[in-house]
């Protein structure tokens, strides 16, 4: 096989456009418009292949014939060409904290819930932990921390199983929950840094093939649940929570008497009120499911906002500092002192209690009121209505049990 056809002064002379052959698969393509670049062609596994190799302007005939005898030589070793002819760039590999905070500033507009943010923020570390909000063992937290804090400055494409355990491991056990959620955001990130070739192989956060050998499954732990009133003590509670005068004591007893979500409550804006029609409408941004959903506000309800109408201060119906809406940790602080070990949200779980062992309203219509989705994907593209009306009914019925000193006999209308 000739080679070294061409000269350097051919080269810099040539002017017929097409290609000019320098012999072994080397040749010189010579455009109409007289720019000259070189080019190795090759049969390969019955296929023909063309690697540009550069402009003449930047890579004489010298370097050229070089190139062409390594891609040569590449092919009788049973090697792709293309990696000797272009070898990739070295990727920096970063470590994972830094892909998870790309990660999570890439996301954070997709989450409408800023709680939900906080939440990514603090399990991976991007900001630190609130020890006095931390609700598990302060040995089993410095572990995890510890252990997070050295995941976090560890190349991403290093991270195997041991090191994803030593993470989660503290927290399995004491706080289930929150492990199980911290598991899939590592997942996430790893498989972040995957489709950004920073690494290769299988995930080692992934519960099926790699955590499920070493861990105890979650139906193992405890459930997680949010700890809930008994439905039968909410009335002696609502004496005392109606003894308060605060703010966030109004926003909670309206939170129980709507069967509202925390966010939905603190978040109620007298733009969402309708005082005639004793509505309260909350926009699909701030609900969960992304969905409009109308509440139909008891005698209780609305006189809780009718008497904080006339000395509004802000767009907020429970306003906080300044502007600002009621904070979280106002009505946490507020039913801490008056119920210890209850949370916020389980009085949602209450008043499903309340409508499933003390009541006959339809099973669909509790749902409802809680803005849960009911029935299958079709029955739901059927299902055009709210059974407002139906749920006016049901929450009256819920305002008056709740009543302080009642005797909680309600009495249901024949269906």
């Amino acid at each position: 096989m000739a080679i070294g056809k061409l000269t350097a002064r051919a080269v810099e002379t040539l002017k017929k456009a097409g290609r000019h052959s320098d012999g072994g698969g080397l040749y010189l393509h010579v455009k109409a418009t007289g720019a000259k670049s070189w080019a190795f062609i090759a049969v390969i596994k019955g296929k023909r292949r063309e690697i540009g190799l550069g402009p003449v302007a930047s890579v004489p005939l010298i370097e050229a014939r070089r190139k062409a005898q390594e891609a040569r030589e590449a092919i009788a070793r049973g090697d792709d060409p293309l990696g000797v002819l272009r070898p990739k760039e070295a990727v920096t590999v970063p470590t994972f904290g830094e892909v998870a905070d790309e990660l999570i500033a890439s996301k954070e507009t997709e989450w409408r819930n800023e709680k939900h943010k906080a939440q990514w923020r603090v399990t991976l570390g991007t900001v630190p932990y609130d020890l006095a909000k931390v609700r598990i063992d302060q040995k089993a937290h410095a572990l995890h921390v510890k252990a997070l804090t050295a995941l976090r400055a560890m190349p991403v494409d290093t991270i195997d199983t041991a090191q994803v355990l030593a993470v989660l491991k503290p927290l399995w056990l004491t706080a289930p929950e929150t492990a199980s959620r911290l598991r899939g955001r590592i997942e996430a990130v790893l498989d972040g840094a995957k489709g950004k070739k920073y690494r290769t192989g299988d995930n080692p956060a992934a519960w099926r093939g790699s955590l499920k050998s070493w861990l105890p499954k979650r139906d193992k732990l405890s459930r997680g649940h949010h700890a809930a009133m008994k439905f039968k003590v909410i009335p002696e509670f609502m004496a005392r929570l109606r003894a308060r005068d605060s703010i966030s004591a109004r926003c909670l007893e309206f939170l129980i008497l709507t069967a509202s979500r925390s966010g939905e409550a603190i978040g109620t804006r007298w733009s969402e009120i309708d005082l005639d029609g004793a509505v309260w409408t909350i926009p699909a941004n701030r609900m969960k499911a992304a969905k409009e959903h109308r509440v139909p506000l008891s005698d209780r309800a609305l006189a809780i906002v009718k008497a904080l109408h006339d000395t509004r201060v802000s767009e907020f119906v429970f306003p906080g500092r300044g502007t600002k809406g009621l904070s979280n940790m106002a009505m946490m602080m507020c039913l801490r002192d008056l119920a210890p070990g209850v949370t916020v949200h389980g009085f949602r779980s209450a008043f499903r209690d309340w409508c499933g062992e003390a009541t006959n309203f339809p099973r669909d219509v509790a749902e409802q009121a809680l803005a849960h989705a009911v029935g299958d994907e079709t029955e739901r593209a059927y299902r055009r209505g709210d059974a407002l009306e139906k749920r006016r009914l049901m929450m009256a019925q819920w305002a008056i049990y709740c009543e302080p000193k009642a005797n909680n006999v309600v009495t249901l209308a024949r269906a």
